[in-house]
């Protein structure tokens, strides 16, 4: 009767476990998907050659990507010292080595072990494109140079280029409305989703030698040419973009100053009412006339090293005047869709912001005040152009001469530019934000260039690992341990119960 009593015991206790590990197999087969194996970061470095300087931005994301865009975040910037690289388009192997101290220092950054994956692009603007108008030769040798310097660094050197002025204001638009978490934004689940509702911003771009505007209009695009398409984190984006040569901050000052020069003495001193009163200043004629956007106004007979005397007058309304004759706004005919010169565009629509030398003219004379309006901000540069040179320096005793001498200008190529020139009005005006950077990034084309990029980059190839979800893993360890207990209680039995013969 015990033997029997123990055979029973025994064979449940076998049965148990046996049932127990055929569920603790089948929870192990079931719900397996791959879990992919960790990635880490990726680096991408972007150089912003400009017309007057150089900046490498240093940007960086998860290897694998967000809704088929990548998350990018700035890691750092280096400001190259000296001119943009189109000005050594007479040396050409100097733009190459004007970058290495940046690139140093930029190495510092990204890990010894993802350098050689890190890539880098040059986007050369404006002033390279104006530099190929004059010599096609000469901007294909600098590019090569600079290209060969960054060959020689342990980089991923994609290429360097002249972009497109569409490119570059597309870019920038990316950029803002990315800053403003318009395309994609961090919910309280700790996720990434598309925000419901959000505004899309428009750009306004303003370097030293072009301009740029980018924004979605009410409207369907007619001129197709000036229509720029994008898909990132899954949305579709159409935009209305434009960039004007030879109308950004310094070439339009030049271009200014040639037209108060045109059939004058250049050996008397020259009145220039966009300087102010008492400034005095000598310039040569190669530091006005050298660059496509005047060299078609040069004084016959030319000598690049001739100097001409300029003195400031400050008088507001004829400074108005000569900038003025830098847009032609007859070519539009009263065309609502159309800015100047002829060019075609929607009526301006939504939130703008404002960045680069827009920015930085507007922060000096201080058109960004919260809720300025456009007759404050009229008068604000009207009463800057009406002071003395001696009033200017000691209320800005930190502002550097080379500057400070061309606010006046700038003043009324801004309000010229985005009043007269893109019809911003009275009740669009205060839909304008100047801004420098937000959080800890720069507003510019390179973060949107990136962005782009990392949407056409394929996301790192790695072994994908099988894993089960949390609470499987759980159910079957619960059922292996158990199997392992139930047959150890077994086999205790058998020794401390032996069997005996009835």
């Amino acid at each position: 009767m015990a033997a029997g009593l123990k055979h029973i015991v025994v064979g449940s206790l076998i049965c148990v476990a046996l049932i127990s590990g055929i569920i603790a197999l089948i929870l192990s087969l079931v719900e397996i998907y791959d879990v992919p194996s960790p990635k880490g970061m990726k680096y991408g470095i972007v150089c912003d050659a400009g017309s007057t300087h150089t900046t490498l931005f240093l940007y960086h994301w998860p290897a694998d990507k967000e809704n088929e865009t990548g998350i990018v975040s700035q890691l750092h910037s280096c400001d190259v010292e000296g001119p943009g690289i189109s000005s050594y388009a007479q040396d050409p192997p100097k733009a190459g080595e004007s970058l290495r101290p940046c690139l140093d220092n930029i190495l510092t950054f990204i890990p010894k072990e993802k350098q050689k994956e890190s890539i880098v692009y040059l986007g050369a603007t404006a002033g390279m494109r104006l530099l190929r108008l004059q010599s096609a030769a000469q901007s294909d040798e600098v590019l090569k140079e600079v290209a060969n310097t960054i060959r020689s660094y342990p980089l991923n050197f994609q290429k360097a280029k002249i972009i497109t002025g569409d490119e570059e204001g597309a870019y920038g638009w990316i950029t803002i409305n990315y800053i403003l978490q318009t395309f994609l934004k961090y919910s309280w689940e700790g996720e990434w989703v598309h925000p419901k509702g959000a505004t899309i911003s428009g750009a306004l771009d303003l370097g030293g030698a072009s301009t740029q505007i980018t924004f979605i209009p009410r409207e369907a695009i007619s001129n197709k040419n000036m229509e720029a398409k994008f898909k990132l984190y899954g949305y579709n984006y159409t935009t209305y973009t434009h960039s004007y040569l030879c109308h950004g901050k310094k070439q339009s000052e030049n271009r200014v100053l040639a037209a108060l020069l045109k059939g004058k003495d250049l050996a008397a001193p020259i009145e220039i009412p966009c300087y102010l009163k008492g400034y005095t200043t000598n310039a040569t004629l190669d530091s006005i006339y050298d660059s496509p956007c005047t060299s078609d106004q040069k004084p016959s007979p030319y000598k690049g090293t001739q100097s001409v005397t300029l003195i400031g007058t400050g008088k507001s309304a004829e400074c108005r005047k000569a900038v003025r004759t830098l847009f032609n706004f007859t070519a539009c005919g009263g065309n609502q869709t159309c800015a100047f010169n002829g060019v075609y565009q929607p009526p301006v629509n939504g939130h703008f912001i404002a960045f680069s030398a827009f920015y930085y003219i507007s922060n000096f004379l201080k058109l960004a005040s919260t809720g300025a309006s456009l007759e404050t901000s009229i008068s604000t540069v009207e009463a800057f152009c009406n002071k003395t040179w001696a009033q200017a320096e000691a209320e800005n005793p930190k502002e550097p001469e080379f500057r400070l001498k061309d606010y006046c200008t700038a003043g009324w190529i801004l309000l010229t530019l985005l009043v007269d020139g893109y019809k911003f009005d009275h009740s669009t005006w205060n839909n304008i934000d100047f801004q420098r950077k937000a959080g800890n990034t720069e507003i510019g084309w390179t973060l949107g260039y990136m962005l782009n990029l990392t949407n056409m980059i394929p996301s790192e190839v790695e072994p994908q690992l099988k894993g089960h979800s949390h609470k499987i893993w759980a159910a079957a360890i619960f059922f292996i341990v158990l199997t392992i207990a139930v047959m150890l209680v077994a086999l205790v039995s058998q020794v401390l119960w032996p069997a005996k013969d009835i």
